[in-house]
């Protein structure tokens, strides 16, 4: 079995497989029931947001866990993230996620898009009016003063081209920890994953399947021949390929089921180490770099079609 975590720039470690806790159904009983069950099968790291809603049951899991000697709060790694219309303000808006979350402090805090919305934006899809001028300097000082208070561990953004997090150098005072962007078999982020190593910026992978069973997913990746046979040769299936891949190069994935089965399917990937050839194989596969995780979806009539300014380079 490979190593289960990875140590950020900071010096903290983050465990390599994470489980993903936004539905679109957000129902806080099943959500509470598959952490509790994700923690039995061993997963340490749990992503949320304020815009997907599970925060408060996220919390109530793991607070229960916690209470029955399931797990202790330091052995856990919680990522929440600060929505658009909280630009304006990222103290506070982790101040109300903390409280959501029932938690002193989050691990990671992230910025979750590289654009900022009108105050009054609270859903995950916005209307091209809904958006305001962008000041990233100040976004980012008041990240670095969450860091300062001691409500996070680490800070990074999501959804960041190179361009972006090279803006952000220029004026960081403490530099983004992690950039958690769709990467999969079929959407590589060579150039992406190029430039993080050269700045020790940890990638994170979501939607690293190609988000089947999401409204904006496929089933591309785990139904590409490629990847179907490398999963033959090594008695896996092909999630467990496409994880490996994404382990492969260094980056933590972020998996979101919560099907028993799939789960302990998903946390089996540590397991399975793909050889050289595999990983060839893996190069020839087409990219399909319209699958635009939760904003942009892969059909020409997308009403986010227009947003595709925002992402100005490959990311």
């Amino acid at each position: 079995m490979r190593s289960n975590q990875v140590r950020l720039n900071n010096g903290i470690t983050i465990p390599v497989i994470g489980m993903g806790t936004y539905s679109l159904e957000n129902d806080r009983r099943t959500t509470e029931n598959a952490v509790h069950m994700a923690l039995k099968m061993g997963y340490r790291h749990f992503d949320t947001a304020k815009i997907y809603g599970s925060e408060p049951a996220l919390g109530n899991a793991l607070k229960e866990a916690i209470f029955d000697g399931v797990v202790q709060r330091e052995d856990i790694f919680v990522t929440s993230k600060l929505w658009g219309s909280d630009h304006h303000d990222p103290v506070s808006a982790l101040k109300r996620s903390l409280q959501n979350l029932g938690m002193d402090y989050v691990d990671m805090y992230l910025v979750h898009w590289p654009v900022r919305l009108k105050p009054w934006v609270c859903y995950p899809v916005p209307k091209e009016d809904d958006f305001d001028q962008l000041e990233m300097e100040k976004t980012w000082f008041g990240m670095e003063k969450c860091l300062e208070l001691g409500l996070c561990r680490s800070i990074g953004v999501s959804n960041f081209s190179s361009t972006k997090i090279e803006s952000l150098l220029d004026f960081a005072s403490v530099p983004p920890a992690l950039n958690q962007v769709e990467m999969h078999p079929m959407w590589r982020q060579r150039k992406l994953r190029e430039f993080s190593g050269d700045h020790k910026i940890h990638v994170s992978a979501y939607s690293p399947l190609g988000g089947p069973g999401n409204l904006w997913g496929t089933t591309a990746v785990v139904d590409n021949p490629i990847i179907e046979s490398i999963a033959l040769k090594h008695g896996a299936t092909p999630a467990q390929v496409a994880l490996s891949w994404g382990l492969s190069k260094g980056a933590s994935v972020i998996v979101k089921s919560f099907n028993e089965d799939r789960m302990k399917e998903n946390i089996e990937a540590l397991d399975l180490k793909l050889d050289d050839y595999d990983l060839l194989e893996i190069e020839k596969m087409e990219e399909d770099k319209t699958m635009k995780g939760e904003f942009l979806v892969n059909s020409t009539t997308s009403p986010y079609k227009s947003l595709q300014h925002l992402w100005d380079d490959e990311i």
